[in-house]
């Protein structure tokens, strides 16, 4: 053990002797996510570096600490990238924080999750003991996965100290396509193409402008992003142009995120072939339908929240700029006892309750 995971082992088993919580810290560009803050700065900066790379297997293991940037640049050099597209939501992120918010970015509904591409990890538990989960190859990663279940944990379960992550080749074409059509139209369509062999990468629907626009982009071989783009029509858009509107629908940097004001930003999770919901206003459609963004004064936060559990999905409150907001994630379902399983994962491995206090759940 290096000496400055024996720093952090050893604050964790004081911690957890007198019960002392610690807040887990990387850049810190995801503070805003989750419940609120509480405890002493526990900083995974100083766990940083690629500990192996190996392009030919298609896979990275780096310390928790490594700026999430450092790494994309390095898999770049080799053609390779993390095809969940992270968003970074500034420039200090850490690969720990992207496997501990959970945040997979546009392509996200075609290509997975970041815990799809989590191979392995090693993390102190609230005892201060080392562990290891999973491996660096696929085969290794069998029966209950825990290494997957601490991503978007949001560190109330541990100190990642190591991850292990499956990448992929940077696929050799691209294009974006735009349509203008309602929110049911592009709904429909969408629905009507996930059922078609077509190289479909990330979707994104808004009102653009005034105009009602759905941007639909194409991943894949040459010959199949070509023959994708005849069929399906639409308008074509410049490639580097266009590209840098994906990174800023990641980043939450494009206008429509922009001009929130004061407003709350809202995510709903909810089914792809969920119809146009009842909410104040047109959202920021993505995902292929799946992921919804919507803008609203704080007092019409229960009608988003009743509009995504009408269609069986939950609504988390995003970003919003009031200290105190009360519960920002919908409560988990009763009758799926998720709040027991919770609490059961948080004693196994964090019986103090030490790590990130109250930050997924108020309560856990």
């Amino acid at each position: 053990m290096d000496s400055a995971l024996a720093a952090l082992v050893e604050r964790i088993r004081a911690a957890a002797a007198d019960g002392t919580p610690l807040r887990i810290r990387g850049g810190g560009t995801k503070d805003f996510h989750g419940e609120r803050l509480q405890g002493e700065l526990l900083d995974t900066r100083v766990l940083r570096g690629v500990v192996n790379y190996e392009p030919s297997e298609l896979v990275v293991t780096v310390r928790a600490g490594t700026p999430l940037a450092e790494l994309e640049q390095l898999l770049a050099g080799s053609g390779q990238c993390l095809p969940f597209e992270p968003p970074h939501f500034g420039a200090g992120a850490t690969v720990g924080g992207m496997v501990a918010a959970g945040l997979s970015g546009p392509a996200r509904a075609s290509v997975g999750a970041v815990r799809d591409y989590v191979l392995g990890l090693q993390l102190v538990n609230g005892r201060g003991e080392e562990m290891v989960f999973g491996g660096q190859v696929m085969k290794n990663v069998a029966g209950y996965d825990v290494s997957r279940l601490m991503a978007g944990a949001m560190g109330t379960l541990g100190l990642i100290t190591e991850v292990s992550l499956k990448v992929l080749p940077v696929a050799p074409a691209e294009a974006t396509l735009r349509f203008e059509m309602t929110q049911a139209e592009a709904l429909r369509s969408l629905n009507a193409w996930g059922g078609k062999p077509l190289p479909l990468n990330a979707s994104r629907w808004q009102q653009d402008g005034g105009a009602a626009v759905l941007y639909l982009r194409l991943r894949g071989a040459i010959a199949a992003v070509e023959a994708a783009r005849r069929a399906l029509g639409g308008e074509r858009l410049v490639n580097e142009p266009a590209a840098a509107d994906w990174r800023d629908c990641r980043e939450q940097a494009l206008p429509w995120f922009a001009e929130r004001g004061s407003r709350d930003l809202w995510r709903l999770s909810v089914p792809q072939t969920a119809p146009v919901l009842d909410l104040p206003e047109p959202p920021l459609v993505e995902w292929h339908g799946g992921e919804r963004w919507v803008r609203v004064a704080p007092e019409q936060g229960v009608r988003v929240r009743d509009a995504a559990l009408a269609v069986g999905g939950h609504a988390t409150l995003f970003r919003t700029a009031r200290a105190e907001a009360g519960a920002r994630t919908t409560p988990l379902a009763p009758a799926l006892a998720l709040a027991t399983i919770h609490a059961r994962l948080k004693k196994q491995f964090d019986p103090a309750a030490i790590f990130n206090r109250g930050r997924l759940y108020p309560d856990l």
